[in-house]
């Protein structure tokens, strides 16, 4: 059974934009969703570097291009980019962390190189495929390079459905993503109808403001 669902493709081909129109339909139809999205930073037309944005509009930045580590602290870098992880971290796991009652889809997008450098966001997505009831909408990398430890165990489990995102397809595959997330919201929904009847709720994902 069909528990979460990823998309993966080239980068800049749409994978965000794509996640977005997504949840945007699930918001509509009134389905409580949080998480974080990945986002373009640029100035003058030039990328210099990468945000992360909560659902609920919070920011803060994942990287930039050349930056120096603040306070002599060990430097993160995936190419140009040099890696803010504290920054990431102090945005990015409450989400986790202050997990309960009401959100129906976890977005994370996304799992790469960057995000990776954190160990504990690591662990944080890991129980959450494993232990929340609640469904993940994520994105991760094409392979490429020496693999990614979490990337390929999430392109392994038998409860995760993974779309290759193209420039030719992403328009066409809106309504499979919708519909196969639609079906894992149904398997979630179970889980948590037998986590009450066990008198437990189990983990779920924080509730959207």
């Amino acid at each position: 059974m069909i528990k979460h669902v990823f998309l993966t493709g080239a980068p800049g081909v749409g994978k965000t934009t794509l996640v977005q129109k997504v949840c945007e339909a699930m918001v509509s139809g009134g389905v409580s969703i949080n998480g974080f999205y990945t986002e373009e930073v640029r100035e003058r037309g030039r990328r210099v570097g990468f945000d992360v944005v909560t659902v609920t509009g919070e920011r803060g930045p994942l990287s930039r291009v050349g930056n120096e580590a603040a306070g002599g602290k060990r430097e993160y870098k995936v190419g140009q980019y040099v890696v803010d992880l504290h920054s990431f971290e102090n945005l990015a796991l409450p989400l986790f962390q202050n997990m309960h009652e009401g959100s129906r889809v976890f977005v994370i997008d996304e799992i790469g190189k960057m995000e990776l450098f954190s160990q504990a966001f690591i662990q944080a997505v890991r129980l959450t495929l494993e232990h929340s009831a609640c469904s993940i909408l994520g994105t991760i990398p094409i392979p490429k390079g020496k693999p990614l430890g979490l990337v390929e165990e999430i392109r392994a489990r038998k409860d995760v459905k993974v779309f290759i995102i193209t420039k030719e397809n992403r328009d066409a595959v809106f309504a499979e993503i919708l519909t196969a997330l639609k079906e894992c919201l149904k398997i979630t929904t179970v889980k948590r109808i037998g986590g009450a009847n066990n008198g437990s709720s189990g983990k779920t994902c924080q509730k959207s403001s």
